[in-house]
């Protein structure tokens, strides 16, 4: 049964699943049992979501009179964005902890989707049911999201007067991501930690340190296979890393699970998303080209990262062959403690002071240049898409309509033989022939230069679709920093307190410096060599063009 609020405060929504509230507004409640100190209900404006337990005071239900009047809401019971239901975990629902094979995972089963408007975990910060504890397997209970204190409550506030604030989003991806976790010193420092991450200083600032056995993985020869005696058939891709003595076979749901692996563990890092799934026609050929084709750069991009391509897990999926080993390594990477907050703890951060105004910045700078580039990425990538249409459909039949008209003329001047020239109605006839051959030679051309364009593009658009999640990270910790720092010059937490704080920080500013960095150095050499040879083949497809006209010319030199 549905119950009236009344709004306290103001409150402004950050995400999809929220609603904005105004202070003195009437709003309907579903439910008075809150989660995580969140309410779902539907403001005056019939927008449905989430809003803050603390932020409403319930008033008593309407009497007769009012129901009769229509009191509350419009709307009121309009089915919500989702039930509270629908953001709570269910077992199974990041991890599967089953004993199959990989090859009896159902083919349409897939946590990874093409990115969409308006939805959360860009970089993959755990979706809003995965956010609760039990969601991950085995996950320290430091690192759940506490809920929020009320406001009602003055003891718990007074207990906690010298303790920074903790932020009242529970959906954050600051807290959803365990940053502010770490940040306020809630992550446990293990008592032995096997991998870790250096950042030296370079000429361009902090980098991640190189790689120090850099290798490289060709993906190849896309085969359709079967199972179940025909009845289920999939594609196999070969993967040959230069490190191994042999190639490894691997299908895309096994690229998937590396991808959930990838977001689940590296908080900060930009991890490159896989191309897209298709519903249909995922056996036809021109798909299985551009999924191959896109899986080779996202594998160029895993391989040249100092920090991913070094993970165990990326290790472990190019090179076990065995179906026993395979199994326990995949057990040991969905268990592995050091993700999320506790990633944080590998980095090794340099001694070098930073003042951090110069660093947030310097990030506000990046901030500002990912978005121009994002919205310059988009308008060459619907350029190039229109164009290859025009490849494909109109330039191939204009010039298919040009030929014609030429071979009309042709067949016009043998309708009377004494006057007919047969060298030049061949001439003409060739002509058309010609233009012909050219349109189905631009029809052909976008598999040589746009395609490769777009496959690129098609990575940087999600390269950059994961900056504003990390970089709302930062300036979380940015945001703590200041108030802690506040607190401390009011006496009421100690200096040493604050002082750690700012160090925490430091590790998340030279974490996210290394990613802008090396962001740049490969953006450099993908554009470089996207450009490079989009002219190339650009040269070589109108000198082809050239030389089918030249031949034609030639024919009526000596009429």
């Amino acid at each position: 049964m549905a119950l009236r609020g009344r709004a306290l405060y103001n409150f402004q929504s950050e995400n999809q699943e929220e609603i904005s509230i105004q202070q003195e507004e009437e709003l309907v409640v579903f439910s008075e049992n809150s989660l995580d100190g969140w309410l779902q209900g539907q403001n005056s404006r019939g927008e449905t979501g989430l809003f803050p337990a603390s932020y409403v005071e319930l008033l008593p239900p309407a009497g007769p009179a009012d129901q009769a009047c229509g009191g509350g809401a419009p709307g009121a019971h309009a089915s919500p964005r989702g039930s509270p239901g629908a953001f709570l975990s269910q077992p199974g629902s990041f991890e599967e902890d089953d004993d199959d094979d990989w090859d009896d995972w159902d083919d349409g089963c897939t946590v990874v989707e093409e990115p969409q408007a308006g939805r959360l975990g860009t970089n993959g910060f755990p979706p809003l049911h995965l956010s609760y504890p039990g969601a991950y397997p085995g996950q320290h209970v430091a690192f759940r999201p506490k809920p929020p204190l009320e406001r009602q409550d003055s003891l718990a506030c007074a207990k906690r007067g010298s303790v920074v604030g903790r932020n009242l989003n529970r959906f954050s991806c600051f807290v959803r991501s365990g940053v502010e976790a770490f940040i306020l010193g809630d992550v446990p420092m293990m008592a032995k930690i096997a991998e870790t991450y250096p950042i030296e200083m370079g000429p361009r600032g902090p980098q991640w340190k190189a790689n120090p056995h850099p290798f490289a993985c060709s993906v190849e020869d896309p085969t359709r296979q079967t199972k179940f005696k025909g009845i289920k058939s999939y594609i196999s891709y070969k993967l040959t890393p230069s490190h191994a003595a042999s190639p490894v076979y691997r299908r895309y749901k096994h690229f998937d699970w590396l991808y959930n692996r990838l977001l689940h563990k590296f908080t900060v890092i930009c991890v490159p998303h896989l191309p897209e799934k298709q519903a249909t026609g995922r056996f036809e050929e021109d798909f299985i080209a551009k999924r191959k084709r896109r899986l080779i750069l996202w594998m160029d991009h895993m391989t040249s990262h100092p920090v991913l391509a070094q993970y165990e897990g990326f290790q472990h999926f190019l090179s076990c062959r065995d179906d026993k080993q395979w199994k326990m390594g995949k057990r040991r990477a969905e268990k592995d403690e050091m993700v999320g907050a506790s990633f944080l703890l590998t980095f090794q951060i340099p001694t070098e002071h930073q003042d951090l105004q110069d660093v947030e910045d310097r990030v506000d700078i990046f901030k500002a240049f990912s978005k121009k580039m994002d919205d310059s990425v988009l308008q060459l990538s619907t350029v190039a898409s229109e164009l290859v249409r025009k490849h494909v459909g109109g330039f191939r039949k204009e010039f298919q309509k040009l030929g014609s008209a030429f071979q009309a003329i042709s067949h016009a001047f043998q309708m009377d033989p004494p006057f007919s020239s047969e060298a030049l109605n061949h001439a003409i006839s060739h002509t058309g022939r010609t233009y012909e051959a050219v349109g189905e030679m631009f029809a052909e051309q976008p598999k040589n230069d746009l395609f490769q364009m777009l496959d690129t593009l098609s990575l940087y658009q999600g390269l950059l679709s994961n900056f504003p999640d990390i970089i709302h990270l930062q300036k979380g910790a940015f945001a703590k920093v200041k108030e802690s720092q506040r607190m401390s010059d009011e006496g009421r937490m100690a200096q040493d307190e604050a002082d750690g704080i700012r160090r925490r920080c430091r590790v998340v500013g030279f974490a996210l410096q290394a990613e802008m960095n090396h962001f740049h150095q490969r953006r450099e050499l993908d554009f470089k060599h996207m450009m490079q040879s989009y002219l190339r083949q650009q040269i070589l497809f109108y000198q082809q063009v050239g030389q089918q006209l030249e031949k034609t010319l030639r024919m009526y030199d000596h009429l």
